[in-house]
């Protein structure tokens, strides 16, 4: 006979609220897939995993970064079939699974229970996260490795497990697959460990030396298989680097999505502000009240000190007094280091927020205990609730930089006319994502050219719709009418540069858009004789 009373089985556990909160976050990853046309982005990469799966061909290109997005989301396609729900599912699926590592997290006593239950939900509703969770490009997929990977390693220093090693690696080399920026990742990381390892306050296990030959051979097994396209092209092994090192290199010294390095700052400011705000409380406390920072300067000082003696590379062993602000301090340094290397970064781009966000939320959920802390809490998740609704389910065009530059919604619109007619021709570069949405035998009525010609040239097709970009145009064609669309938008920051507060608070004005002029066949007057 059951003796728990109903205020038991009603009460919730920190299980059941991280459940509840993982809950919460894999729906609002997931739930309307299609209220927004795929981004520019999301159509290539989609379209590339459809070639592969159709053709079987690939070849890795920097410019479309790593290989292991296009294997994940064609094994999905295979199983599932190629559409715009999968597309959108697996960023989704990704981006709510790193919320169960707050709970590893906690129940491995890294962090305490308001610090991870905070954090999970911080993580759940964030505005930038859920928006790129529902997003086909590598930065979510690499954020899950990029964490996962953070908790073997704290697993494997605790534990000194063979098989958290080979967790570190398997994830160290996924992340590799996905994007050129994941070396700073781990050089992050091992920075980071290497001198706490000098410093005394983690330690190695006897096994290190089989543990470390092991997991650098499976992360080069991996990086062979996807990098080769599993062996088909054995000269990009060698050849990948390089690739990779030239186009970042090209691309810093451009200004083709270029910002000052205060740039991302202004992303936090616009839709993670009481994050952001809460982390910086949570420095002062743990930097100034319970000195931290002072703490920090003593290890430093007491580090070297203990190197000018020649005593040898490594302190001895005194381990970590409390978990909770070690994991503090690290995230303090991740931050710290991130902000700094994506603000000398030339390109600038929304998601790659997310890289620097995720250390910022561990700071924000640091030590949540006073009623003040409560209330502060509670206020920030209606407003990242409030705005990630917003960005992420408003079914219109939105004037938000977070979309960088977003397909319009003006496609629809398109795509019907396209539909409805036995002939289309696409006179312009500027097409994307109509390769997506007509792939396959869809695109047979299609005749691209790629650029505006002479009306002769496809006059004999007798096309009934004839697509350009506005700028270059026709005048007119006879026996046509001419329609204009908007093919992808962004926020503009020139128009609105001179009223900011407005902007923030109604997020009103003009957006700047890429727009085509469509050309719809005039359909014959058949009026009844009188």
């Amino acid at each position: 006979m059951c003796t728990c009373s109903l205020k038991d089985r009603l009460s919730l556990s920190p299980t059941r609220i991280f459940i509840l909160i993982f809950l919460v976050g894999l729906l609002v990853r997931i739930i309307l897939p299609e209220i927004k046309l795929l981004h520019h982005d999301e159509a290539i990469h989609a379209w590339f995993t459809y070639d592969l799966i159709t053709k079987g061909t690939y070849l890795y290109d920097p410019m479309y970064h790593g290989p292991l997005l296009y294997y994940i989301t064609g094994a999905a396609f295979l199983l599932f079939k190629d559409s715009d729900i999968i597309v959108r599912f697996l960023p989704g699926l990704f981006g709510a699974a790193i919320i169960p590592f707050f709970w590893i997290l906690y129940r491995e006593g890294w962090i305490k229970r308001n610090h991870a239950l905070v954090g999970a939900l911080f993580f759940a509703i964030s505005p930038c996260m859920v928006y790129f969770s529902r997003f086909l490009r590598h930065d979510i997929f690499q954020l899950f490795f990029t964490v996962a990977l953070l908790v073997f390693l704290l697993m494997y220093f605790d534990k000194g497990r063979w098989q958290h090693a080979v967790g570190a690696a398997i994830c160290a080399a996924c992340g590799l697959c996905l994007k050129e920026d994941m070396p700073f990742t781990l050089l992050i990381f091992g920075l980071f460990f290497m001198f706490m390892l000098c410093n005394g306050r983690i330690a190695l296990p006897c096994t290190w030396r089989r543990d470390l030959i092991s997991s650098l051979l499976i992360m080069v097994a991996i990086g062979a298989t996807c990098y080769t396209t599993f062996f088909i092209h054995p000269e990009m092994f060698i050849q990948a680097p390089f690739k990779a090192i030239e186009h970042w290199m090209g691309i810093n010294g451009q200004c083709r999505l270029c910002g000052g390095p205060y740039w991302y700052l202004l992303i936090l400011g616009l839709y993670e502000v009481p994050i952001a705000l809460l982390a910086g409380v949570a420095v002062w406390q743990y930097g100034i009240r319970e000195r931290g920072f002072s703490e920090i300067k003593t290890g430093i000082a007491s580090y070297l000190t203990y190197l000018q003696k020649k005593s040898g590379l490594f302190k001895p062993y005194v381990g970590i007094g409390d978990r909770s602000r070690f994991i503090f301090l690290f995230a303090l340094y991740w931050t710290v280091l991130s902000m700094i290397f994506y603000a000398y970064v030339g390109e600038k781009v929304p998601w790659l927020i997310i890289h620097q966000l995720f250390p910022i939320i561990l700071l924000a959920s640091y030590d949540i205990r006073s009623r003040v802390k409560f209330i502060a809490v509670t206020i920030a998740c209606i407003f990242l609730f409030v705005m990630m609704v917003h960005v992420c389910y408003t079914p219109t065009d939105i004037n938000e930089p977070i979309v960088q530059v977003q397909n319009s919604e003006d496609i629809r619109e398109v795509m019907k006319l396209i539909d409805d007619s036995n002939s289309v021709v696409i006179a312009t570069d500027n097409y994307w994502p109509l390769p997506w949405y007509y792939r396959g035998d869809k695109w047979d009525k299609i005749s691209f050219y790629g650029q505006k010609v002479d009306p002769s040239v496809f006059e004999s097709k007798h096309p009934d719709l004839v697509i350009t970009h506005d700028t270059e145009s026709y005048p007119t064609l006879p026996g046509y009418e001419k329609r204009q669309y908007k093919l992808s938008y962004w926020f503009s920051w020139f128009d609105n540069k001179d009223r900011i507060p407005e902007y923030y608070l109604f997020r009103d004005g003009k957006m700047g858009s890429i727009n085509l002029d469509v050309f719809v066949k005039e359909k014959p007057n058949l009026g009844i004789a009188q």
